[in-house]
């Protein structure tokens, strides 16, 4: 993947008033060759997003919460593979999940299940319908500021979040990179190449104000500065996210894309995903 220089190496002299905390270079393959992440070893407190995260900005760091979520498994345990990414800006978003859909939601879809991959014709259902278009209602705040929202919301209570959160910083472009620039292996049983849903997360930025809070082992929550607003924008949405990440659909009751875009997406103020 393409980057800019990493400051991690020089984190000890670069000024930066860090709190005790571990540079991460293992990777599923041993050891990379530079850290890729830096991580707090205590809780996340509501302060530290915007202190370290507008510190660490002059560096080319970017904030973002870890979770060694239930199983207590931080950064080093993650299974890294930032020699199997690519760059995020190599991939277009809406080819991308296109393929997803076609790869996945035929059975979500259409009226009569798996037997309508049978047919000769397909489905104008099981067409991907392309990019939801932009909410039409202006962003209440900036992303950055819903992004800090957010963040106080999880950290004022250590014991909100599943294993609780710690502050790292990344050196990365934007906030949708972040997974990138890691080489975050969460979503390998529908992804191999993380970038490729980074693309996505870009076009959520543009479209959404989203940016990545927190990161686990194989969980992903994005703060959402200009939600959909009504039941046409979300229903849209919904189809991105399924094919972006099926679990959240398929092995999440009521399985049903409809409810899911109701109940998950309109005027929500943050995303969830977990791969299984």
């Amino acid at each position: 993947m393409a980057t800019l220089p990493n400051p991690l190496p020089d984190l000890a002299t670069s000024g930066l008033d860090l709190p005790p905390g571990s540079l991460v270079d293992a990777t599923l393959d041993g050891t990379w060759h530079e850290p890729l992440l830096w991580y707090a070893d205590g809780p996340a407190a509501p302060a530290d997003w915007t202190a370290l995260g507008a510190a660490g900005r002059r560096l080319g760091l970017l904030p973002v919460l870890v979770s060694g979520g239930a199983r207590d498994q931080w950064p080093e345990a993650w299974d890294l593979c930032p020699d199997a990414t690519s760059y995020p800006g190599d991939h277009d978003p809406d080819e991308v999940l296109a393929g997803y859909w076609s790869d996945y939601a035929a059975d979500e879809v259409a009226d009569d299940g798996p037997a309508a991959a049978a047919d000769e014709e397909e489905d104008e259902d099981d067409l991907w319908p392309g990019l939801a278009p932009v909410p039409a209602q202006a962003a209440r705040v900036g992303a950055d500021e819903a992004a800090a929202g957010l963040v106080g919301v999880l950290t004022a209570d250590p014991d909100g979040w599943p294993g609780g959160t710690r502050m790292a910083l990344v050196p990365a472009r934007r906030s949708a990179d972040i997974p990138a620039a890691i080489g975050w292996s969460g979503p390998m049983n529908h992804e191999g190449d993380v970038a490729r849903l980074c693309a996505v997360l870009r076009s959520w930025e543009e479209r959404y104000d989203a940016r990545v809070v927190v990161l686990g082992f194989d969980t992903l929550l994005v703060s959402v500065g200009r939600p959909p607003t009504t039941p046409e924008e979300a229903r849209a949405l919904a189809a991105e996210h399924y094919a972006f990440c099926p679990d959240n659909i398929d092995q999440s009751p009521p399985y049903d894309l409809d409810v899911y875009a109701q109940k998950a997406l309109l005027n929500q103020e943050a995303w969830s995903f977990w791969w299984d």
